[in-house]
């Protein structure tokens, strides 16, 4: 992400502090900002936002998963998704990577990527990376294998063999292990790591193909309190260079991280703010915090 893009963002997410109300986007669903001359590899954010989603639909066999949701996201921004399970938040997120179509609505990544066009794995090549609940990694292979193996090159049999890392490369996963806080664990045995840890190596998998949007599903669930301390710390140091979006129920966690808090129910935004203002808000109280 460029110094410019990161002052935008920046500036952007300032501007979030005096939040739209529920269910109303900063783009307001302008048509100008899905009508820009697309450029191959290129996420527009001229807008001020890395992701739209506008009075988007989903119906499991008549039941509303997603009923009118619209929510963005600026540009480096850290935005945390809570509410009650059967919210939409897992259906949204499967929306985002093209995992379910809605019935009805936009998706957009910056202004020009129409995300309902493309697959799973084309919307991954273009930049959104999720991280499941439940780590994944190679268990039988060392912490600096499975980074390896998430590098972004061909994959084809004769550029597997004969595949070796560049200065470049090699300085990029030196730089990925530091910031996943595996830097001492490099040729360890991955299926030999902590919870957590294998949670952070799954993340550095992610950052080693350079997205610039991360869709986080419950990533300090079943850590201990250190390890979700270093969670916070690194999600604090990735907020600027990628945007990430944490759906989580520790509201402790929650509270070190946030600056703007989302908060979903029965597919739809109930409430936004600080989390002070969502804790202090009659309806989530009814429907999440009281309960």
């Amino acid at each position: 992400m460029t110094p410019d893009l990161m002052e935008e963002g920046a500036r952007r997410l300032a501007k979030t502090q005096a939040p739209a109300a529920p269910g109303q986007t900063e783009s307001g669903g302008r048509a100008a900002g899905f009508s820009r001359v697309a450029v191959p590899g290129e996420v527009d954010v001229t807008h001020g936002r890395i992701l739209y989603l506008e009075d988007v639909h989903v119906s499991f066999d008549g039941f509303k998963a997603i009923n009118g949701l619209s929510l963005d996201i600026a540009p480096g921004e850290l935005r945390c998704i809570i509410g009650p399970n059967g919210a939409g938040k897992t259906t949204m997120m499967d929306i985002i990577t093209g995992k379910t179509r809605p019935d009805k609505g936009t998706v957009f990544f910056g202004s020009t990527i129409d995300l309902l066009r493309h697959n799973e794995p084309e919307i991954a090549s273009l930049g959104i990376g999720r991280k499941f609940q439940k780590p994944t990694v190679f268990e039988q292979l060392t912490v600096f294998e499975n980074l390896e193996l998430a590098l972004k090159t061909h994959k084809g049999v004769k550029s597997s063999m004969f595949f070796r890392l560049d200065s470049a490369q090699s300085d990029r996963l030196a730089e990925v292990l530091h910031t996943i806080h595996l830097a001492g664990s490099v040729t360890r045995q991955s299926g030999n790591l902590s919870h957590g840890q294998k949670q952070w190596l799954e993340i550095g998998m992610l950052l080693m193909q350079d997205p610039k949007l991360l869709l986080l599903d419950e990533p300090v669930a079943g850590m201990t309190d250190e390890e979700t301390a270093r969670t916070a710390e690194l999600f604090l140091a990735l907020k600027g260079k990628h945007s990430l979006m944490v759906v989580e129920h520790d509201m402790s966690f929650i509270r070190t991280i946030s600056e703007i808090v989302t908060v979903l129910c029965d597919g739809a935004v109930l409430a936004q703010g600080t989390l002070d203002q969502v804790q202090a808000d009659e309806r989530v109280i009814e429907v999440y915090l009281g309960r």
